[in-house]
Parts: structure tokens; C-alpha cells; sequence
């Protein structure tokens, strides 16, 4: 019975984020079956109408449909263009890799963190794998995930806004899919998702929930096989998924306990966007590309989350995903390092502090 309450009351909010998602799609919002879901699981969490714990295991299945569907993009015209420009997007990561680490400094003044915590706070990783360095490195996770999880959150509703509201709101919003469904080929697109998920995952290699069956369905693409696409109705469920995920995560006694972290983290997203983007319409300018391909390049989001913005905003999904990408494989096997470098100094500079104390 109490097995059974557990599972009603999950259904409950997926219903709710859904319905958050129904009245965001006919306002015309971009993004709305994640944008909507997240700010309606957020109001219900926050208000404490809500305290479930939303599984993470569910998160996956949204990333798996997102990812494998992501991979189709990845035609052998698109790898040969990402090839092209291979000096731009390390550019892009090392210069949003700069940006971050200026907002650390910020953060940890205004927040009264130290350089460890303000760090894993700021880069442009995943709330889980900050949490597991925060641990590693003697770092109370609970406001690094706070800050990760509302850097994510505004970038992922700022940015589309931002963009429909310079271009033009239009009349209505959809996600953008092709009309063709092929039930055969959507059925193996997402084994192909599946089996790259777990065969990353049994390699250790990190977000394999998206990077597995996003390399797999890529390598279909480049193939010549396809391209096959979900219906509509999958694709709308897999947001519905992330953005309940997301929204719970604003759990309302983590905020009450993160007094001034709550509104420093906020200013620190929102300089950390301002300066990515900055940068992003400047080399855009400079390089006679579209300002919004390159803001959407350089946000410092989640690439699940820009690589549905870019699928939604009409963007070139495999370009865009390719600067996510290769930023996170400059980031992730460096971050640890980085942070250890941190940690270190600050704690030799305590001994120093406390030997002329």
C-alpha cells in the first residue's frame, strides 16, 4: 500500500508538470513541454505542496530519447562542417571555461564560499558529477548542487526567451519534428540509445546517458542510415521527464538554508550568461555567423537541454551540440585536477594563516 501511494503520488506531479507544459505550449512558449513542467514542478516544491523525491533514474530515460534523437543531425555534412570549424569550438570552450572562472571569483566573495565550493559551483558541469567532487574534496554539496541546479535552469528558460523575444514571439510554437515516422526505425533508433548508453556506462565515461546514445545514433547518421524520428508525443514526454527532474530539485529547505547563496548564485548565472554571450555575438559579428547559433554555442547549459533548445529554436542541432560537447570533454577530464590544484593552495594558505596567527 505504501509502495502504491509512493508511485500515485509520482503520477500526480508528472501530471502537473504536464499540464504546466500543456499551458506553456499554447501560449506559444519555446521549449514549453521542459520549460513548463520545471516552472511548475519549481512552484510546487518551493511552496512545499510538494516534498516527493523524484527519482534520478528517471532522468536517463529523457536523456536517452533527447540524445538518440540529437544523433540524427549528425549527417556526414555536418561532421565535415564541425571538422571545419574544429579551432572555434575549443576557442568557445576555453574562452566560456575564462568566464566561468570570473564568476567563481565573484560568487565566492558575495556568497562566503571558498575558491573549492565557488568553483565546482560556477564550471559548466552537471549537478551530480559537482556533488561527487564536492564530496571528494570536503565540500558540503548541498549549495554547489543548489548553484549548478539554478545555472541550468535560467539558462535553459533565459535564453529561448531572450532569442523569441529579440526575433519575434511567433504565433505558435511546436517542437520542430519531421512528419515521416517510421515506428521500425524509431523502434531502432532507441535500442541503438539504449545499448550506447550502457555500453558508456559500462565504460565509465561520464554522462553516459547522453553521450552513449548520442555517439550512436551519430555513427548511424554518418552511416547514411535514416534518419528516423520519435513521434511527437515521446519526444514531449522525454521533456516532461527532465523538467519535473529539474523543477524538484528546488527543494524549499534548501533554499531556506541557503540564505544570501540563493541570490548570488542567481547574479552569477545571470554575469556568467551575459559574458558568454558577449563573447558569442562578437566572434558571431566577426565571423559573419548567426548571433543565435553562437549564443546558443557558448550558453553554459546543460547540453541536453541547449541541444533541445537549438532542435525547438531551428537551430543546426548537430553544430550546436558540437560546441557542448566539445567543451564538456575539455572540462570533465580536467576539472579534477583543476579543483585538486584549488583545494591545495587554499589549504596551504590556512597553515600559512595559522602559523602567523
Amino acid at each position: 500500500m505504501r509502495r502504491f501511494k509512493h508511485l500515485a503520488r509520482l503520477a500526480i506531479i508528472y501530471l502537473l508538470g504536464s499540464f504546466g507544459g500543456a499551458i506553456a505550449a499554447s501560449v506559444g512558449m519555446p521549449l514549453p513541454w521542459m520549460i513548463g513542467p520545471l516552472i511548475f514542478t519549481a512552484l510546487l516544491y518551493l511552496t512545499g505542496l510538494a516534498d516527493i523525491v523524484i527519482p534520478v533514474k528517471t532522468r536517463p530515460i529523457g536523456q536517452i530519447v533527447i540524445a538518440s534523437q540529437v544523433g540524427v543531425y549528425f549527417s556526414p555534412a555536418a561532421l565535415a562542417m564541425v571538422l571545419t570549424l574544429a579551432p572555434l569550438l575549443v576557442g568557445m570552450a576555453l574562452a566560456t571555461a575564462v568566464c566561468a572562472f570570473s564568476v567563481a571569483l565573484l560568487l565566492a566573495r558575495a556568497a562566503r564560499l571558498n575558491l573549492t565550493a565557488a568553483f565546482l559551483a560556477s564550471l559548466p558541469t552537471s549537478p551530480v558529477e559537482a556533488a561527487i567532487m564536492a564530496e571528494r574534496f570536503h565540500c558540503n554539496p548541498g549549495p554547489i548542487i543548489l548553484a549548478q541546479t539554478v545555472r541550468i535552469a535560467a539558462v535553459v528558460v533565459l535564453v529561448p526567451v531572450v532569442i523569441y523575444a529579440i526575433d519575434g514571439w511567433p504565433a505558435s510554437a511546436g517542437f520542430r519534428v519531421s512528419a515521416a515516422f517510421d515506428p521500425v526505425g524509431a523502434a531502432m533508433l532507441l535500442g541503438v540509445g539504449v545499448t550506447g548508453a550502457l555500453l558508456f556506462r559500462l565504460l565509465r565515461i561520464a554522462n553516459p546517458f547522453f553521450l552513449g546514445p548520442l555517439a550512436a545514433s551519430s555513427v548511424l547518421a554518418a552511416w547514411g542510415l535514416g534518419p528516423f524520428f520519435y513521434p511527437a508525443i515521446l519526444l514531449s514526454a522525454a521533456q516532461i521527464i527532465l523538467g519535473v527532474w529539474l523543477g524538484s530539485t528546488f527543494r524549499r529547505d534548501l533554499f531556506q538554508a541557503a540564505g544570501r547563496l540563493v541570490a548570488s548564485s542567481i547574479i552569477a548565472t545571470l554575469a556568467l550568461l551575459a559574458m558568454t554571450s558577449a563573447v558569442a555575438v562578437a566572434l558571431a559579428l566577426i565571423l559573419a555567423l548567426d548571433w543565435e547559433l553562437m549564443v546558443l554555442s557558448a550558453a553554459p547549459g546543460g547540453v541536453t537541454e541547449m541541444a533541445l533548445t537549438a532542435k525547438f529554436l531551428g537551430q543546426d542541432v548537430a553544430l550546436i551540440t558540437a560546441f557542448h560537447l566539445t567543451r564538456i570533454f575539455i572540462f570533465i577530464p580536467n576539472i579534477p585536477w583543476i579543483i585538486g590544484l584549488i583545494h591545495r593552495y587554499e589549504g596551504q594558505r590556512a597553515r600559512v594563516t595559522d602559523r602567523d596567527d
